[in-house]
């Protein structure tokens, strides 16, 4: 049987955008295929140019320069494919003011199927997805996992020949992405072409091939296991006897020899430069450690493209530029929450929960969307009353000094809470003044945070406008001001790309190292690896405490004698369901 022709072709296709007086290239020179009956993960950082891309497939733009032939048609001829084409935006394009039934309705209408094919096509999606029990339930009460389904389910009422899934699994736990996965994979062995956009490299060794965007220039593209290959005898993990893992991270991304040094549970997984020897285990901090071989991973290979020449930074980064004096004053820093309860009506979001974080521990708190992490953490951070029980954080009671507590707290929320309009400068001194600081205490900080973030360049510049990695800087910048004994993360590195996510915890691991105590809630389970602990929650119950390695060595078998995080996250969700 001859091969299926490319479903998409680009041909040296640029698109620019106006940035002011200037004119910013977010796609410059794109050539590539997409073949049909495959997925092909179209990956990148946050700005690399993905959701362009898809908008330029889908006929929602037009190219500046170059070709996108879309199953056959030139992309401008959007009545010739759009039948066969399915798209699901970030967000999943949903109505939320309507029931689950009423957006399935609104776009069968939309195909202009007639009422047989409707009716079939609306109870095939609602059997393939599992959506029979929410039919009445408005779109915007549901979680991120049923969003996510009922999302793919109208990108699928056309049955389309070409899928676009624009970062489907952003914000959505393991066990809900391994459930859109089988059906993506079910769509695909069908015939269809799906184009699956996402930030997560971890995603794109599950595609059968990828395009990799970094900065609207294609940088790579193959089979997965391709370009990890070639790391081969470059990788290593490195198992650590004791707990000072953000100290050993930070000898080792600055040895010349290492290309990337990341935290896995009581480990350090090493790349190593082209050419370079392995590392002594003792100038790492790591006497007695043991390093052995592993498979190199997609990650691996991207971060090994796109590292520096030669590690620039220091190994340490004195105290007075990670936000605290130098006599440790976060000393005593601990969070506590005594039966926890929340009820919203006759909905009890969370039940009983109880935990506590040591000062200087790393604490995740995890769990599948809607079960009861968030408005635990929110009640944590004084942003929420609960109905019963406790919570203490750094020395104090919420119930009773809920406005002394915040004075000794940072947050870092997952969508950019800072002032857009404002410069870099403006949010610094806005920010230091609503946390209590003055005269030359303010000024020092402020100077600080430029400093110690390396926002000099953008200083100026209006918030909103800024990179998304400057973004994470000022956000992170902003809450450490007062420097804070306890500091809260939620979904922090939520878009970044690898080596940016890799900076960022270096920093909050001195942070830690220095007495600072971190909540810090995540789906992104390599971002887990960096907790002290984890908590798992599930339908509003802490079902499980411990060590990420501890977690993982629980679901250890024969068969699977190395599972991963996020294969011990799915198997304990399961368990307590």
């Amino acid at each position: 049987m001859p091969p299926l022709p490319p479903a998409v072709v680009f041909d040296g296709v640029v698109k620019r955008f106006a940035a002011g007086a200037a004119t910013v290239a977010a796609l410059d020179g794109i050539s590539a295929e997409i073949p049909a009956g495959q997925v092909t993960g179209l990956v990148g950082p946050d700005g690399a140019g993905k959701t362009t891309l898809l908008r330029l497939v889908a006929g929602l733009m037009a190219p500046d320069a170059g070709r996108v032939t879309v199953l056959g048609h030139d992309s401008r001829d959007v009545a010739a494919f759009q039948r066969d084409l399915g798209y699901m935006p970030q967000r999943f394009g949903l109505y939320e003011d309507l029931t689950v039934a009423e957006n399935l309705r609104l776009h069968a209408d939309l195909h202009d199927l007639d009422a047989r094919q409707r009716q079939e096509r609306v109870d095939s999606l609602i059997g393939f997805t599992g959506l029979a029990p929410f039919l009445g339930r408005l779109t915007g009460a549901l979680s991120g996992g049923m969003k996510q389904k009922l999302g793919l389910a109208i990108a699928l009422m056309a049955r389309p020949r070409l899928l676009l899934l624009d970062e489907p699994s952003a914000g959505v736990d393991p066990a809900s992405r391994r459930e859109l996965w089988r059906m993506v994979k079910e769509r695909a062995g069908d015939g269809v072409a799906v184009v699956w956009s996402t930030a997560y490299l971890d995603e794109a060794e599950r595609c059968d091939r990828f395009l990799l965007l970094q900065e609207g220039k294609l940088l790579a593209s193959g089979a997965p296991p391709d370009f990890a290959r070639r790391l081969e005898g470059r990788t290593f993990l490195l198992d650590l006897p004791g707990t000072e893992r953000h100290r050993a991270q930070r000898r080792a991304a600055a040895d010349g020899a290492v290309a990337d040094a990341t935290i896995q549970g009581n480990s350090l997984r090493l790349v190593l430069r082209a050419g370079a020897a392995l590392p002594d285990p003792a100038a790492l901090d790591a006497p007695g450690a043991t390093l052995r071989p592993v498979r190199p991973r997609f990650e691996d290979a991207f971060v090994d493209l796109l590292a520096a020449p030669a590690a620039t930074t220091a190994a340490e980064e004195p105290a007075e530029s990670v936000g605290l004096p130098a006599d440790g004053a976060a000393d005593g820093a601990t969070i506590v929450a005594q039966d926890l309860t929340c009820d919203f009506g006759r909905f009890r979001a969370v039940d009983h929960v109880s935990f506590s974080v040591a000062p200087g521990e790393i604490f995740g708190l995890l769990g599948p969307n809607g079960a009861g992490k968030s408005t635990t953490f929110r009640m944590l951070c004084g942003l929420l009353k609960p109905t019963a029980g406790s919570a203490r954080v750094a020395g104090l009671d919420l119930g009773r000094a809920r406005a002394a507590a915040r004075e000794r707290i940072g947050y870092m929320s997952q969508r950019f809470s800072l002032y857009g309009t404002l410069s870099v400068r403006d949010n610094l001194d806005f920010f230091s003044g609503v946390y209590g600081l003055s005269g030359a205490r303010r000024a020092e900080r402020i100077a600080w945070a430029i400093d110690s973030f390396e926002l000099a360049p953008v200083v100026e510049a209006e918030a909103g406008g800024l990179p998304l990695g400057f973004k994470q800087r000022l956000a992170l910048a902003c809450a450490l001001l007062h420097e804070p004994r306890v500091l809260f993360l939620d979904e922090p590195t939520s878009g970044v790309d690898p080596l940016m996510r890799r900076a960022f915890w270096q920093r909050i691991g001195t942070l830690a190292d220095r007495g600072v105590t971190v909540l810090v809630t995540s789906h992104f389970m390599d971002e887990a690896e960096y907790c002290d602990r984890l908590g798992i929650v599930y339908a509003g119950k802490l079902i499980a405490t411990g060590r990420p390695d501890d977690l993982k060595r629980r679901f250890a078998s024969p068969e699977q004698p190395e599972p991963t995080l996020e294969d011990a996250f799915v198997a304990l969700i399961a368990e307590a369901a």
